[in-house]
């Protein structure tokens, strides 16, 4: 049997169980903040159950909730770049105080050997990189999160930011500048 004989089927009852992990980790990478992302998340499965008539099988469930989970972010990112969205966002983002990110990492295997020390530079550097980050511009700190980060087509950035392609490396290259001259004066140079 082809793919053709038997189309691809949603099974709403199965998708927390299934995919909820997948979608979880897909958003924080890409957003980095674990509230937000459970609840992009949670519009995902929403929307998807929405518009379910609409899935013609031409791809996996998870592709398609793939898909949908991608749109939402892009939404986030949309708003954020509105100048209502980036009064709420501010309210909220980073407010929480803990470290994004923690659950995937909780979630690997330890080791016990001597890796105690090696786990907790990355930490700090990790920090450290974060911080660097959210002193840039916001505009900076967003395309470079997007393109950089999380992986986002030049094409997909400038189209929803409205910037063009040049515009698009002029803030890259600003921004990884700025960043190279914060770790160098509080990370390299400790």
């Amino acid at each position: 049997m082809n793919r053709t004989d038997k189309p691809n089927t949603l099974s709403p009852n199965k998708w927390v169980d299934d995919y909820a992990d997948y979608l979880f980790n897909y958003a924080i990478a890409r957003v980095n903040n674990s509230n937000i992302a459970k609840d992009l998340v949670q519009e995902t499965f929403f929307a998807g159950l929405k518009s379910a008539k609409n899935f013609q099988g031409k791809s996996t469930e998870r592709t398609w909730l793939v898909s949908i989970l991608k749109r939402k972010i892009i939404d986030h990112y949309r708003k954020i770049n509105s100048k209502k969205g980036q009064a709420e966002v501010r309210m909220s983002f980073y407010d929480n105080g803990e470290n994004e990110g923690n659950w995937i990492e909780e979630r690997v295997p330890q080791s016990w050997n001597n890796e105690a020390e090696k786990n907790i530079e990355n930490r700090e550097l990790k920090s450290q990189i974060d911080k660097c980050i959210d002193n840039l511009p916001e505009k900076y700190a967003m395309v470079f999160r997007m393109k950089t980060i999380q992986e986002f087509e030049t094409e997909e950035i400038c189209k929803e930011l409205d910037i063009t392609p040049s515009n698009l490396w002029v803030i890259i290259h600003r921004a990884r500048t700025q960043l190279r001259n914060c770790m160098e004066k509080n990370w390299f140079n400790k």
